[in-house]
């Protein structure tokens, strides 16, 4: 098993960057690929990203292509989301999420532990 938790999160103008970071405990951290999702209100949790175990491979959504950056440290424990040139529609809870299903997944039902969450609003 691996628990999760998410910060930095916060509030910041359109066109400005967040770094997020999730730290997993336990000593197998490594061995889970890590994804990050977001959840607006009224709407249902959306895949943004993914990293494999090892950090070699990356994928996103298209709406995170460009200015998102997924990373890990497998030393630290911890997977981080850069994100740049926030927009307000980036405005969202978001959640980081471990498998260990070796191909790239957007769906949420394929993560098998989920951290609590981090507030992230963009102003315009």
């Amino acid at each position: 098993q691996v628990q999760l938790v998410e910060s930095g999160g916060g509030l910041v103008q359109a066109g400005g960057s967040l770094r997020l970071s999730c730290v997993g405990s336990g000593r197998t951290f490594s061995s889970y690929a890590m994804g990050w999702f977001r959840q607006a209100p009224g709407k249902e949790r959306e895949f943004v990203a993914h990293i494999t175990t090892t950090g070699r491979s990356t994928y996103y959504a298209d709406s995170a292509k460009g200015r998102f950056t997924i990373s890990r440290d497998n030393a630290k424990n911890t997977v981080y989301l850069q994100m740049n040139s926030l927009k307000p529609e980036d405005t969202a809870v978001y959640y980081c999420a471990a498998n260990q299903i070796l191909l790239p997944t957007i769906r949420a039902s394929t993560y098998n532990y989920w951290g609590q969450g981090t507030q992230v609003t963009v102003s315009s």
